[in-house]
């Protein structure tokens, strides 16, 4: 009766555990592993008055490096993926899809492996965009199509605060045409390096849930 008692609470743990949905503040985003390209852009806690708590405020002046978190994430459990974010200055581009346009001043990334070595995995940078409409999407203009960008905002929109939700599972299927369990890691930037222009931009509130 003991182990039929105890293999019972380990079942429901562990379904409690599956159901758990993951989320990030601001003050542990910041404690996320940095990653330079290009300088450093300067990640920092701030108050912000809308929101009356503190975020992530990003600032790039011809600089580009990210935050990231690496951990396997079980999309099956928690397929959504959901942030808020705002853009103060974008940074000075001619087009956002060449190599010398791709700056942004805030992205979220997502990263899955599709094999076994560095060259196999593959990304989602999904940009605040200031020239290009909403749900357009392109080849990132270094790696090609192992790195999709998708636009979920443009300039004319509004330039306060918006939260973002994407199907995470549906996107991957979208642009790599296979089903993803697991994803690799998740990260944030802000970047005006190749442009060597200045771009602002703020983060909060990253979460993965079941719905």
């Amino acid at each position: 009766m003991y182990k039929l008692l105890l293999h019972g609470l380990l079942l429901a743990l562990l379904a409690t555990s599956a159901r758990a949905d993951m989320r990030f503040s601001p003050e542990t985003m910041l404690a996320w592993e940095p990653e330079s390209f290009v300088s450093h852009t300067d990640y920092s806690l701030v108050f912000d008055r809308q929101l009356q708590r503190k975020v992530l405020r990003a600032a790039s002046t011809g600089s580009a490096s990210g935050l990231f978190h690496e951990q396997k994430i079980d999309l099956d459990s928690t397929p959504w993926l959901s942030w808020m974010w705002r853009v103060e200055q974008f940074p000075d581009v001619a087009n956002e899809q060449e190599k010398a346009g791709d700056d942004f001043a805030v992205r979220v990334y997502i990263v899955v492996r599709d094999g076994w070595t560095f060259l196999s995995t593959r990304a989602i940078s999904y940009v605040w965009s200031q020239q290009v409409t909403a749900s357009q999407s392109w080849p990132n203009p270094f790696t090609g199509d192992k790195a999709m960008m998708l636009a979920l905002r443009n300039r004319t929109a509004d330039s306060g605060w918006m939260s973002e939700k994407r199907n995470l599972k549906a996107d991957l299927k979208q642009f790599f045409g296979k089903d993803f369990r697991y994803i690799e890691a998740v990260a944030i930037m802000t970047d005006a390096d190749n442009s060597n222009s200045r771009a602002i931009g703020y983060y909060a509130d990253i979460a993965f849930t079941r719905e």
